[in-house]
């Protein structure tokens, strides 16, 4: 037998290809179809205007099928700084950003240039179980942070998790799996603990688009000198249903980028071309179809916990962007449940157990709803088959 990395043998299949096995078999009736709350994804193709801006793309423009800079089309980059810095309240410039293939390649950039082998992470759980894959191939130990009420981390708790080995803290908002969206003071107190401590502090902010609040989710990038400390993630792939063209941003210090350009010459060399153009026509076109998304979505999140809270015996933990974090009611472990759901409900969703560390319960207890994919009667409908659903 050939050898194979310990790191990459030790860390855990991906859930969401985990999951789509428990369909092998399963046969769904027309009167029942399956309902897919399992990922987090848009189904649907992006609008017709766009689709028709990247076919004209790739007919017309010749540097479209070419490599581009490592860090990202120049024009992308800007349009990203000149977006963030209105955003945010803050001063971001092209050179504070790179295109990466995805906003996971943009965490595996990030980490790999913070944190090796036998150092430490710290990073809120639920996590985000690409997050945990990646640490654990790489050896790096991810140190989990409990998270209170409303599914929010406490930073004194992470202070106190911080030693010689600590690099980084991760925090998700709003948060994938819980829909949590961190308060301003929370993400300021996180800034200020990394910075007093000499961490970096890597926000991961993939789902900013669907936040629910009217405002800047927080004001780190107005601090003159964030990117000292501030490494942040974002994906093009739901605000404009890019997931198949691969398209996210890391925005930090030049200097940063500087390491990150390694990272990604080697794995990719670069982003897609027309993935890159369509996520800047998107940009500089579809401000109000973005607009119109995030008012459904927000729709969605309120028709999700209006129901869960009349679903007798389930509590809900956690509700926003694309996300519901769900309690539930039965003595099994949700590793057992949410097979079972399948079959004898004709729903597919994720159990806790792919978002928490094996030695902590709350991973059994718990369910995550992807949400965003259906819409308020599919959710009705969702309700009814969990209600009727008994060991």
């Amino acid at each position: 037998m050939l050898p194979l990395n310990p790191a990459l043998a030790a860390t855990f299949r991906p859930p969401v290809m985990e999951a789509r096995r428990w369909l092998e078999g399963v046969s769904f009736p027309a009167e029942r179809p399956l309902i897919n709350v399992s990922q987090a994804a848009p189904v649907e193709p992006p609008p017709v205007p766009l689709r028709q801006a990247v076919a004209d793309a790739a007919l017309e423009r010749p540097e479209m099928h070419l490599y581009g800079p490592v860090l990202g089309s120049p024009e992308l980059r800007d349009e990203v700084a000149r977006h963030w810095t209105a955003a945010y309240g803050g001063h971001v410039t092209a050179g504070n950003v790179a295109i990466t293939q995805g906003c996971n390649q943009a965490f595996c950039a990030a980490i790999a240039s913070l944190a090796g082998a036998g150092d430490e992470v710290i990073v809120p759980v639920p996590w985000y179980f690409n997050h945990k894959m990646w640490l654990d191939m790489q050896g790096t130990t991810l140190v989990p942070l409990s998270c209170g009420q409303g599914m929010i981390p406490d930073p004194a708790q992470a202070a106190a998790l911080i030693t010689p080995r600590t690099r980084a803290i991760v925090l998700v908002t709003p948060n994938n799996p819980s829909g949590a969206e961190y308060p301003p003071e929370i993400m300021r107190a996180f800034f200020d603990l990394a910075r007093d401590r000499g961490l970096a502090l890597v926000v991961d902010e993939t789902y900013r688009d669907f936040d629910s609040r009217g405002h800047a989710p927080h004001d780190l990038f107005a601090d003159p000198d964030w990117d000292d400390t501030l490494i942040q993630l974002y994906s093009f792939s739901k605000a404009y249903r890019l997931t198949g063209h691969r398209v996210g941003a890391l925005v930090a210090s030049p200097a940063r980028l500087a390491e990150i350009e390694k990272f990604l010459d080697t794995v990719a060399i670069c982003t897609g071309q027309l993935g890159q153009f369509a996520a800047l026509w998107g940009m500089q076109n579809l401000g109000d179809w973005l607009a119109a998304e995030r008012l459904e979505i927000l729709r969605r999140r309120d028709s999700m916990a209006a129901a869960v809270a009349g679903l007798d015996g389930w509590r809900l933990k956690g509700c926003g962007a694309y996300f519901a974090w769900v309690e539930h009611p039965f003595d099994l472990s949700s590793a057992d449940l949410a097979p079972r759901l399948v079959g004898e409900a004709g729903v597919l969703l994720l159990p806790g157990t792919m978002f928490m560390p094996q030695a902590d319960p709350a991973g059994a207890r718990h369910v995550r709803i992807a949400f965003a994919n259906v819409d308020r009667d599919g959710i009705a409908t969702l309700m009814d088959r969990l209600s009727a659903w008994q060991p």
